[in-house]
């Protein structure tokens, strides 16, 4: 009796307890529920909040421009900085050149407004001019007393430091000489994109074209003297065609050159190992004996003239299931050590010294791709171009050559 008492509480207290944790959860869920919704509300009223604060054109957030100091959240006009601002805006509408504008601040000893120091310690701004920062410059609305807002421009509370009519001639400007893009970048430099290097200065060398009397003129450029300057680095602009001709050139030569196509295969044999291991080998050797033996067995069991037919039919169909169970191991074994097995110095040359032939045939894109595979990087300076060869991307030349060269001859 008092053992089914005892047993009888204890269910109604675990019963009672999951009740409890089943009621906690669903109260939690609520309770969650409530703090999304409230800061969903919360978020939202501070979005109309800085809305509405910007219709009105007061200060919304943000850190001080040149021209431009925040006393008591106000923009508030610096004068000084401000004889700056129209300095820039006048240079511009003379030169019509962002980067023009750059070096000649640059040249009288002008410097970006310098900014707090951040968490970290680090001081911003206070840098030479350079092509990026005086089109921000050139663009900012606040200039004209108008604050932006989600991409919409609204009439600020604060006084204007460049002329409407001023600011919207530099637009204009700046639109006529907005031709550089990706997708432009894309259709015309495919071969070399991104693979070269300055030698002087150590940075990227960029394409940019021009159009002159109906014609397009392709060239490269260092980077640093598209952003600083053409005093900045001696390299010159390098005619696309040329600069073109010369790499594809030198990659025909080099390829036929016999001491490359060994120095690739050295490489290669480098990186791959040095074919299957040691076990493989034994294990291949140990099958390859046990069939010859189950060959034997067999032709010695066709060859028995007294023996029972039924005793031999059942030997003949063991023997033959071991065979081909020998068969299969083996060739799987065998297609393994292959597979891990380096390529062969003729493989080697017959894909480098394919590329020659049908080179002229490949689409563009086909073209980058092998450029991409065999060179790592091209360094261009005033004494000539130094070209660094990968070592990895002959076996996926190799795979890949079979198709286009079908392609040619089709």
């Amino acid at each position: 009796m008092g053992a089914a008492y005892s047993q009888d509480l204890r269910d109604r207290v675990l019963a009672a307890r999951d009740r409890g944790m089943k009621t906690k959860a669903v109260t939690l869920n609520i309770l969650l529920s409530f703090a999304q919704f409230e800061r969903e509300i919360i978020g939202e009223r501070i979005r109309d909040k800085k809305q509405a604060t910007a219709r009105q054109g007061k200060y919304v957030g943000g850190g001080s421009i040149l021209g431009l100091d925040v006393v008591d959240r106000r923009y508030v006009v610096n004068r000084e900085e401000a004889k700056l601002v129209r300095d820039i805006f006048d240079r511009f509408e003379k030169l019509e050149s962002c980067r023009k504008v750059a070096v000649a601040l640059n040249a009288e000893g002008y410097y970006t407004k310098k900014q707090p120091m951040n968490k970290s310690g680090k001081q911003r701004g206070g840098k030479p001019w350079r092509q990026r920062s005086v089109y921000e410059v050139l663009i900012n609305r606040r200039y004209i007393g108008q604050i932006v807002h989600k991409g919409k421009a609204y009439p600020g509370e604060h006084e204007a430091i460049v002329p409407t009519e001023q600011f919207e001639r530099v637009q204009k400007q700046l639109s006529a000489n907005k031709t550089y893009t990706h997708k432009h970048q894309v259709k015309r430099f495919v071969l070399l994109r991104r693979m070269i290097r300055c030698g002087h200065c150590g940075s990227r060398v960029q394409p940019t074209w021009t159009r002159r009397h109906g014609r397009e003129y392709r060239y490269y450029s260092c980077t640093r003297k598209v952003k600083e300057g053409y005093g900045q680095c001696p390299l010159p602009n390098l005619p696309a065609g040329e600069i073109e001709t010369a790499v594809v050139d030198q990659l025909r030569t080099l390829l036929r050159h016999p001491d490359v196509i060994a120095r690739t295969y050295r490489e290669i044999g480098k990186a791959g190992g040095a074919g299957p291991d040691a076990a493989t080998l034994a294990k291949l050797d140990e099958l390859r004996m046990r069939r010859e033996q189950t060959q034997k067995s067999i032709r010695a069991v066709l060859n028995a003239s007294d023996a029972d037919e039924g005793f031999m039919a059942g030997e003949l169909k063991r023997l033959s299931a071991e065979l081909k169970s020998l068969d299969k191991t083996i060739g799987d074994l065998e297609a393994k050590a292959t597979h891990g097995a380096p390529v062969e110095l003729d493989r080697v040359g017959e894909a480098l010294r394919a590329i020659d032939p049908i080179w002229d045939v490949l689409f563009p894109e086909e073209q980058r791709r092998i450029a991409q595979l065999l060179v790592e990087e091209i360094t261009v300076s005033t004494s000539g171009i130094d070209i660094r060869f990968r070592t990895n991307g002959i076996e996926q030349i190799a795979e890949e050559l079979q198709p286009i060269e079908e392609r040619a001859h089709a």
